[in-house]
């Protein structure tokens, strides 16, 4: 693994942390959970807008978008099943970079074809903003642009590949993130191309 690069306070990226072999295994792991919670695509509250990643959810909790709002939910908005459990791979990593913090109780799955795009943003739809977000991506290497807590201040864009760990805490979490572009065929880990990033929160308080 390489050592850590602080991109922003509180930002901070751990360039192939996931080796090939880790990788791969993991990509099985949640092709699996795609087959038991199929992607969903999500839309825009009030305007009903279609997000253009698709995606699912694993753990206790899943995040969803729709014209109610923004909002974590305990089973799969179309199937009603519950979320399958979250890897074992993904606590671990967890474990190892939130340092000391509660339980992960979701992990979005975000799902990019080579157009997909996901505007600047925060993850602020949790109680317990206290504890990191913690991601890690898989697939086609993807242009990660990061900002401040206040929208339309200046922003550092980077390259995430996969097997790239990342973690937003302290000061940086609430930092405005979005992804700007994904570099089609850069990878050859999912046979049908794209990217695939986990990102991991705690949504009660720990």
């Amino acid at each position: 693994m390489a050592e850590a690069v602080e991109i922003a306070p509180g930002v901070r990226c751990y360039p192939g942390y996931l080796d090939s072999a880790g990788q791969a295994a993991l990509r099985d792991e949640i092709g699996a959970i795609l087959a038991a919670a199929p992607p969903f695509v999500p839309s825009m509250p009030g305007t009903g807008r279609p997000f253009s990643v698709r995606m699912s959810n694993c753990g206790p909790l899943g995040w969803i978008s729709d014209e109610n709002g923004y909002r974590y939910q305990s089973t799969h908005p179309e199937t009603g099943a519950p979320w399958p459990a979250m890897p074992g791979r993904l606590l671990a990593l967890w474990a190892a970079l939130a340092l000391g913090a509660p339980p992960p109780e979701a992990c979005l799955i975000n799902l990019y074809g080579a157009a997909a795009r996901m505007g600047l943003h925060q993850d602020r739809d949790e109680a317990e903003l206290s504890a990191p977000v913690v991601s890690l991506s898989l697939g086609d290497t993807a242009l990660f642009r990061v900002g401040g807590v206040t929208r339309g201040g200046p922003t550092r864009s980077f390259r995430l590949a996969s097997g790239d760990a990342m973690i937003l805490r302290g000061p940086g979490r609430l930092a405005f993130h979005g992804i700007d572009r994904v570099y089609a065929g850069s990878s050859t880990l999912l046979a049908e191309g794209g990217r695939i990033n986990l990102t991991m929160r705690r949504v009660t308080k720990g």
